[in-house]
């Protein structure tokens, strides 16, 4: 499957997270994106050092400055459980603004032409790093990483396409 990219309508998948009142929730991309502007960014691993380290805290310590700039959502994903995730996400304590959610099974990486195989390293199948600016579920911008890199999907990145 081609990878996403800008032009196109974000396909219609399931995600889960655990939500403020701590309450797993299973619900449809379109249904959290439509007629909003939002920020998917997607990393290969929960607690991996770039992802840990860099890409998330680069979307936490600019959340504000990205709302204010008219998102309304900015969404961490990955191929995780949604349990690893809501541990994860707690591990960030400053966090006001960033949701972590999972796509367990990697459908909804498959259904974005993202996947990462990382079986070498005993990760399995992932998710590529990317940062996707949607608008209305359309993609508007589509900055998505080669194997392990971290060179255009940061938050930087996007604030410099708003």
């Amino acid at each position: 499957m081609a990878p996403i990219t800008v032009g196109d309508v974000v396909p219609d998948g399931t995600i889960s997270f655990f939500d403020e009142n701590d309450q797993l929730q299973t619900v449809s991309v379109h249904s959290i994106a439509a007629g909003k502007k939002v920020i998917l960014f997607g990393v290969p691993g929960a607690f991996t050092p770039t992802c840990s380290m860099s890409h998330v805290p680069g979307f936490i310590g600019k959340a504000e400055e990205l709302k204010s700039k008219g998102i309304d959502e900015i969404i961490c994903f990955s191929v995780n459980d949604p349990f690893v995730m809501k541990a994860w996400g707690k591990t960030y304590t400053e966090n006001k603004h960033v949701k972590f959610v999972a796509d367990g099974s990697g459908e909804y990486t498959h259904l974005l032409g993202l996947e990462l195989d990382l079986k070498d390293k005993g990760l399995g199948i992932r998710s590529r790093r990317f940062a996707l600016l949607l608008d209305d579920l359309k993609v508007i911008v589509a900055n998505v990483e080669n194997g392990g890199e971290f060179t255009v999907s940061s938050a930087e990145d996007i604030l410099k396409a708003l």
